[in-house]
């Protein structure tokens, strides 16, 4: 089973009950443990004699698999210290074997009171799993304060169990209002893939996610609710070009924005079009337009009011602000019959025009929107707090109201098409969160989709990854800081995307 494949929580409950049914008793329990096993061995550098290790376990199958994990990791020498949970029910069947497994392998249990989280060389959160669904309330909250707190301030390595106690595993959000959630470096996690892993606030609560299987075979798997994106899904994206071309082959692309004050979004998302292949490049402004771009000279610069609005495809919106000028270059925008990127301001406009709403509906040309969960929010007509309480629903939502394909843009972005596919981006770090990225994705679309072999499902794509990649790379060259990059300018991030885009040619 391909692990970039994501499923939602009744998708994994249904495999599973069917894993189930055709295995004998405590069998994936069995396999749970072992994995979890694994993933501790992992991050002690493969050595646990003598460890430390402390499992919080829950009364549900989650603690099950990590009092079967302590058995395992017992019998390699670790010293393995439990705190369970008490139930107000019974035990699963395949819990109380664990809990038995546990007692003969000596593990020590422990009180919640006595738990001194420092003195671990490793700990293992099995208090929760996918079944939680109200927000965690005392002793357990407290509880997971103080985990918190000692894995920031003394990096106590944490190892989370199918998913970090707290997070949905569907929508990435902690369960709840006022909830809490554990913070893991790394997440093994069982069965397949879950789409709240690797979107909203669910990454940071993750870490790195192991999906194991638990040697389920292939044919209980069905189709998955999503997938995360990986450059096999936009290979006809980006193809090695012939020697006989010219610039005509690669298609004109005219960046629409730059209102007084704002001109640098345009200049940005036109560099990064350059760079991105595009055959010819033109800026186009709504006010102050300068002679050319001293440092790209390449680029064409126009007035919106007197320029025409043919080319390969317009992108429409960084620094577009929100005048009557505007709105009218944005209205010729969409009535023309090419390939649209909305972004920004574009989209500010259409949310509160009902005439610019009907003509984003009826056209028929390709079109990428990319919203960040505010201009989401506006053209859903609700709360930034309910788009990002459900990211993939609210991408979902506005690709098919407005036929077209969504890049709403954050942590795990979400692409979705009208016809409800869905895709999680898996690159990119907090370097992105900086002005003008954003602009440099809608450049980096406009270019792709100018080019003839990209559809707009395709340029989304490739055009998301790249970008995202392109800071990963940035902040594993210069600072090798666990990923991340403070200070990255958006004028540094163009180069790079050009340099993960050429990596992909073949």
């Amino acid at each position: 089973m391909n692990s970039t494949a994501l499923y939602r929580i009744t998708q994994i409950r249904a495999i599973e009950q069917a894993g189930i049914a055709s295995l004998p008793p405590y069998t994936l329990m069995q396999r749970a443990g072992a994995a979890v096993a694994a993933a501790a061995k992992s991050m002690l550098a493969d050595d646990v004699y003598e460890k430390r290790i402390l499992i919080i376990a829950g009364p549900g199958n989650n603690g099950g698999d990590g009092c079967e994990a302590a058995s395992v990791l017992a019998q390699h020498g670790a010293k393995i210290f439990i705190h369970i949970k008490p139930s107000s029910g019974s035990l699963s069947p395949d819990s109380v074997i664990a809990f038995e497994h546990a007692v003969e392998n000596k593990c020590e249990f422990i009180e919640l009171e006595k738990i001194d989280f420092s003195s671990y060389d490793l700990v293992i959160d099995a208090l929760f799993g996918i079944g939680l669904s109200k927000a965690i309330q005392a002793p357990y909250r407290d509880l997971i304060v103080a985990l918190n707190s000692t894995h920031e301030q003394q990096a106590v390595p944490v190892l989370a169990v199918d998913v970090p106690s707290g997070c949905d595993a569907d929508t990435g959000c902690v369960v709840g209002p006022e909830g809490i959630a554990v913070r893991a470096d790394k997440t093994i996690t069982f069965i397949a893939n879950k789409i709240g892993l690797h979107t909203a606030v669910g990454r940071d609560y993750a870490g790195v996610v192991e999906v194991n299987t638990l040697d389920l075979p292939e044919n209980l798997f069905f189709s998955p609710y999503a997938t995360l994106n990986h450059p096999s899904l936009f290979d006809s994206a980006i193809k090695k070009r012939n020697h006989a071309s010219h610039k005509g082959s690669y298609g004109d692309v005219k960046i629409i924005g730059g209102a007084r004050g704002m001109a640098g979004a345009v200049v940005l998302a036109s560099r990064m079009a350059l760079h991105a292949g595009a055959g010819r490049t033109y800026a186009v402004f709504l006010d102050d337009v300068p002679a050319y771009d001293n440092a790209h000279p390449e680029i064409m610069c126009r007035a919106a009011d007197n320029c025409d609005l043919t080319a390969n495809c317009l992108v429409i919106g960084p620094g577009l602000g929100t005048s009557r000028a505007a709105h009218d270059v944005l209205s010729k925008a969409l009535s023309a019959k090419t390939a649209l990127v909305l972004d920004a301001d574009a989209l500010n406009l259409i949310a509160v025009e009902a005439g610019l709403q009907v003509k984003l509906k009826t056209r028929t040309a390709s079109c990428i929107l990319t919203p960040h969960p505010l201009e989401a929010a506006r053209l859903l007509n609700q709360s930034v707090e309910l788009v990002q309480a459900d990211r993939v629903a609210a991408a979902q939502t506005i690709a098919k109201q407005w036929n077209c394909v969504v890049i709403l843009k954050g942590s795990g972005s979400v692409i979705a098409h009208a016809d409800g596919r869905v895709v999680i981006n898996s690159t990119g770090n907090p370097a992105l969160a900086t002005a003008g990225t954003g602009d440099v994705l809608a450049g980096c679309c406009g270019a792709l989709l100018a080019q003839a072999n990209s559809s707009a499902w395709d340029a989304a794509l490739a055009s998301t990854w790249c970008h995202g990649k392109a800071a990963d790379t940035l902040a594993a060259k210069m600072f090798k800081n666990n990923g991340q990059l403070i200070g990255l300018t958006a004028s540094e991030l163009i180069p790079a995307v050009r340099y993960e885009l050429n990596q992909l040619i073949h």
